[in-house]
């Protein structure tokens, strides 16, 4: 009974020290990069354009701009056999490689948090894995 009620007792003191207290108050503005790249483009838009969003969409529709290219100046997907025995074009190795940051972006944010720089270039390194190795 004298550890719960010294639990109870303490409890506004912990929730205090997490900044629970400061929920209701407006954040102070400090400039820095992670807020830079995340703040809204525009006010009132429908979807939550920022500029890490701008870049994942210019980034999917650029390397599906790409492979549309080459796949008219090279036709046939130049198909091959991988390491996981599969074969595959160029669109199945991008497929794999989106789907693969997809999972690396979700397990770190689960895991780690939320600054994503370190999945970015594990990312990166997944990417030239498929298009090499795939």
């Amino acid at each position: 009974m004298r550890k719960t009620a010294l639990g109870v007792s303490i409890l506004p003191t912990i929730a205090h020290a997490q900044g629970w207290g400061n929920v209701g108050q407006e954040a102070p503005q400090v400039f820095s990069w992670g807020q830079w790249w995340t703040e809204p483009l525009f006010s009132g838009f429908w979807m939550a354009w920022t500029r890490a969003t701008l870049a994942f969409f210019l980034f999917v529709f650029g390397t599906i701009l790409i492979l549309t290219f080459i796949e008219l100046r090279w036709p046939g997907g130049r198909e091959r056999r991988g390491v996981l025995g599969l074969t595959t074009t160029r669109g199945d190795r991008l497929f794999v490689a989106l789907l693969g940051s997809v999972y690396i972006f979700l397990a770190w944010i689960g895991l780690v948090g939320t600054i994503l720089w370190a999945p970015l270039a594990i990312s990166i390194v997944w990417l030239s894995f498929c298009f090499w190795k795939i």
